[in-house]
């Protein structure tokens, strides 16, 4: 049997949905929590490289997800903290350019990590 391939998006805050990469569905089953039956998945991250956002189906394509590999390139290049505040929680990519002016989110030169402080007060302003 051929798996799913599940593109998985997490959400940060309301409206900001970052992408986590693509999946295979190896496995689905329900089980009881409290007084309902929950659904849970395994699933297993899909080794091809080339695999990113841009995989999308076609009403998901768009290039505001910033790619996995991007987003492992930033975390490293800013030791996993702020880089105004060197917080290391709350922290979210932000767009250096932003995107709703034309920011790419597929070059880590154009991401940072921000704390959520600082990135909801950059708003959407180029500093």
């Amino acid at each position: 049997m051929h798996a799913e391939l599940v593109w998985v998006y997490e959400k940060l805050e309301p409206g900001i949905w970052t992408f986590n990469g693509v999946f295979r569905l190896v496995d689905a089953w329900k089980e009881p929590s409290g007084q309902r039956q929950v659904f849970k998945f395994r699933l297993e991250l899909l080794e091809d490289t080339d695999a990113d956002a841009h995989d999308a189906p076609q009403d998901l394509l768009h290039n505001r997800p910033i790619p996995s590999d991007v987003k492992l390139a930033v975390w490293k290049r800013d030791n996993g903290r702020c880089v105004l505040c060197g917080r290391t929680d709350n922290l979210h990519f932000d767009h250096v350019v932003p995107f709703s002016r034309g920011g790419s989110s597929l070059v880590a030169e154009n991401i940072q990590l921000l704390c959520a402080r600082h990135n909801l007060a950059k708003s959407d302003r180029i500093e």
